[in-house]
């Protein structure tokens, strides 16, 4: 009984933690009927010559008192876009309206993947939102392709809408990273510290050659709120000693590994 309450307590610091419940099998979401009250807003920090110790050490001295509500864990992403890279073009020229397709799944990065999502980031000026529907669980073998993806989709129970929107996007990009996290003692804000960040490409057939960049020495931070508490989070960001910074993992893997020649079929 105890472990079954330390367990309910456990998920329910992690979905406060990232912003969103973990999709159920059964409840496939849609995109349509979002409300203004399911965005939040993000600002991002690129912080460099500091270790990831001495950033934990700035967060946890926080007059908020951020604490670690759950143990850091690996993110796996990869990323959908058009043929002509529409969704990478609008993040950098800065549209206020875009959405990003995602599988992610937690933990190893190949090998058995027991809850890996479909997730769809859908940003509103500096708010944003995410939606989820739930994949089939899979064995991921490294080198994996875009055959290997796509199949992988259709035999997952999408709903027509996902499957529809999925015809005219590819799997450009996978990357990981490392991701810490921390919570507020009013649990209105959300920290995450972000390290170990590689990249790779997604090749359009098995067997051939995948690329991979790593960066090293950078911290990604992102304080995550409810739209309601913006008036709050300039105190909160006074008090760090990190910029402001425009941040796309997305965008920075495209470059770093010049994917859009690749996709020129």
């Amino acid at each position: 009984m105890v472990q079954n309450k330390e367990k309910v307590e456990t998920q329910a610091a992690e979905a406060l933690t990232n912003g969103a419940v973990e999709p159920k099998a059964a409840q496939a979401p849609t995109r349509k009927g979002t409300k203004a009250s399911d965005f939040r807003k993000e600002r991002k920090f690129v912080i460099e010559g500091f270790d990831l110790a001495q950033v934990e050490a700035v967060v946890k001295s926080h007059p908020a008192l951020f604490a670690s509500p759950f143990p850091p864990r690996f993110i796996n992403n990869i990323y959908f876009d058009t043929r002509e890279f529409r969704n990478y073009r609008d993040n950098v020229a800065g549209s206020m309206k875009r959405e990003k397709f995602r599988i992610r799944w937690y933990g190893e990065q190949f090998g058995q993947l027991k809850k890996p999502v479909l997730e769809i980031k859908i940003k509103r000026g500096l708010a944003g939102t995410k939606k989820y529907a739930p994949l089939k669980p899979i064995v991921l073998k490294p080198g994996f392709s875009i055959a290997d993806i796509r199949e992988w989709l259709n035999e997952s129970d999408l709903s027509p809408e996902y499957l529809e929107a999925l015809r005219y996007l590819d799997p450009t990009l996978h990357n990981r990273y490392r991701r810490k996290y921390f919570l507020s003692a009013d649990k209105r804000f959300r920290v995450t510290l972000d390290d170990q960040l590689s990249y790779m490409n997604v090749p359009k057939l098995p067997g051939f050659f995948v690329r991979r960049e790593v960066e090293y020495g950078k911290v990604v931070m992102e304080l995550k709120y409810d739209t309601e508490h913006d008036g709050d989070a300039s105190w909160l960001t006074d008090h760090l000693p990190f910029r402001l910074a425009k941040n796309s993992k997305y965008v920075i893997g495209v470059k770093k590994l010049d994917i859009w020649n690749e996709h020129e079929w």
